[in-house]
């Protein structure tokens, strides 16, 4: 079957996909974005997180055929949706579809390309300044699912910011640093709004 959704702001189309094939396995093996980890294919560990529709989801447990006519954002498109955001639709998301991430963009933002921080989303910025990455392996899913929750919640309590990581596991660290990171892109959002 032919997939027809959005990608990081931008119209996609994918062909020959059967009807078993999750939305993980078209974005990183079929469209090269490999940002959205492969790892217990089962929904319990949150590393392929991506926001289908503005929601955060498990890619690994959608099939691709239920992305046909929605929108998509991966890690590779966070920092170009929360500037266009930032810019276009303060305080919600892109619905149009007509915004977002090149694919060939998102493609060079890959680890080890060199990019720069002027390239980085807000809680992109504070996972590296308060140091919550360690092995990367969960850092994609936490990303995106900690700028969801800074887009309904611009200041989340520690109550909030645990339970909309929930779904998400880490496996190197005690989660102090990723709360940190955070509450650091939270305080920092706040002040940018003064």
């Amino acid at each position: 079957m032919r997939v027809n959704f959005t990608v990081n702001g931008r119209k996609q189309e994918v062909d020959d996909v059967w009807e078993g094939e999750s939305l993980l396995y078209v974005l990183r093996e079929r469209m090269g974005l490999p940002g959205s980890k492969n790892a217990c294919e089962q929904g319990e560990c949150g590393s392929c997180t991506v926001r289908l529709d503005g929601v955060p989801v498990c890619s690994c447990l959608v099939a691709a055929g239920q992305a046909e006519g929605r929108q998509v954002v991966t890690v590779e498109g966070l920092a170009d949706y929360a500037r266009h955001r930032e810019d276009a639709h303060p305080g919600t998301g892109c619905a149009t579809g007509a915004c977002g991430t090149p694919l060939g963009t998102a493609r060079s933002r890959q680890a080890g390309d060199g990019q720069s921080t002027e390239e980085l989303s807000p809680i992109q910025q504070a996972f590296i300044d308060a140091g919550a990455v360690q092995c990367g392996f969960c850092t994609p899913g936490l990303l995106v699912a900690a700028d969801e929750l800074l887009e309904t919640q611009p200041s989340p309590s520690d109550q909030d910011i645990r339970e909309a990581l929930s779904g998400n596991l880490c496996r190197c660290t005690g989660y102090e640093k990723i709360l940190d990171a955070v509450r650091l892109a939270a305080a920092r959002q706040e002040e940018a709004v003064r």
